[in-house]
């Protein structure tokens, strides 16, 4: 078997590489030309997959790709995936998100293989937006209680040009499917993290300032604990409060603590995006762990894992952080997926919160103990 993954250098894509290796399938990764180096998050898999330069956005390189390599399986991960950058770059979102999609599905549909190749589509629960489904059932005494979630049922109202232009290639793939017969699934995925998660995103803002805060600490050896807030931005050693000493630590800066999201770990969501092109018949599938947790429970969670209780002390709300247009509330019910799939998510919020913060303060110390050799070398560190 052999797959095609673009967007293999995001987290998902790393994580569906590994899988797809373990299953035995020869992979090629469709990365971008950047002068940068994007392959962090795949180098300990090289050069057992191979990677090939590819823009989702060129449709003749799409079609290119797939005429040559002649895939079994198309897994489309590929996109401006930051809600908030979306609002700022709305042109671009919507060419790589939806216009990559179309790309790659007018590429099956001329590749003379159409009724060979399966495909992926990567959707998201923001294409929820604001909507969702409301059941009642009755508890004991007959009192009723409400909840709240979104399932495959449920309408869509995106409330971001993210969402708007992954609800235009989620609507495509049912268009090709229905119209030329494409075996095309859509993972219906919410939000979904793990030690590799950009850093722009929440969960790994919180946990890499977190790791970053505990390897400065320990490096002056203090504890969390004893730091004293002087200011609004930044927190301090005791006895060290003055600013031209250079004992302060910048607090976090965060938006909207109220959101709450349902959060699940990226090794569990590629299974479902694997099973899914698994089955006789395409069709689309929310994947969720069907528990949601504000972000205030991240902070909550995410400062325990360093034996802080007042995460208040330690963060500022910036309105630049909020969004123009905001969800609130995204909890998804995954029952189809495991009744159809098999599949069912097996790392807990507690877990996933604990193996980033644990994964960051690694990092940090290992990053801080190279800074230290460099300065005690004689070498200028910035």
């Amino acid at each position: 078997m052999k797959a095609i993954i673009f967007g293999i250098t995001g987290q998902d894509g790393s994580y569906l590489a590994e899988l797809l290796l373990e299953k035995g399938y020869e992979v090629v990764g469709v990365t971008r030309r950047v002068s940068v180096d994007t392959l962090v998050r795949i180098k300990h898999l090289l050069p057992k997959i191979q990677i090939i330069e590819g823009d989702i956005t060129d449709a003749f390189n799409v079609s290119n790709t797939i005429n040559q390599y002649k895939p079994d399986e198309i897994y489309n991960l590929a996109a401006q995936s930051h809600v908030g950058t979306s609002f700022n770059q709305p042109s671009l979102t919507w060419d790589v998100t939806a216009g990559g999609c179309m790309n790659i599905l007018e590429a099956i549909r001329y590749s003379g293989r159409l009724e060979e190749i399966k495909f992926y589509q990567a959707s998201s629960s923001e294409m929820f937006g604001r909507n969702y489904t409301v059941s009642t059932e009755l508890q004991g005494c007959g009192r009723p209680q409400i909840h709240k979630y979104q399932d495959e049922g449920t309408s869509f109202m995106p409330q971001s040009p993210y969402a708007i232009a992954k609800l235009a290639a989620h609507h495509l793939v049912d268009n090709y499917r229905t119209s030329y017969g494409l075996f095309g699934c859509s993972g219906i995925l919410f939000n979904h993290e793990s030690e590799r998660r950009g850093e722009h995103f929440v969960t790994r803002k919180v946990t890499k300032w977190l790791g970053k805060l505990v390897a400065w600490l320990e490096e002056h050896h203090v504890g969390p604990s004893k730091l004293v807030t002087v200011d609004q931005d930044e927190v301090y050693i005791p006895g060290r409060t003055d600013v031209s000493q250079g004992f302060q630590f910048p607090k976090l800066r965060l938006g909207n603590l109220d959101a709450k999201r349902d959060w699940g770990h990226a090794e569990d969501y590629v299974r479902a995006m694997w099973l899914m092109l698994q089955q006789k018949s395409p069709d689309d599938y929310v994947v969720a762990t069907s528990s949601a947790h504000s972000v205030r429970d991240l902070l909550v969670e995410a400062f325990c894992g360093i034996g802080v209780e007042n995460y208040e002390d330690f963060i500022v709300i910036d309105p630049k952080f909020y969004r123009p247009a905001d969800v609130e509330y995204l909890l998804g019910l995954s029952t189809k997926a495991k009744t159809n799939l098999g599949w069912a998510p097996e790392v807990s919020f507690k877990s996933l919160v604990k193996r980033m913060v644990e994964n960051d303060i690694n990092e940090a110390r290992l990053q801080r103990s190279g800074i230290q050799g460099l300065q005690e070398a004689g070498i200028e560190t910035g």
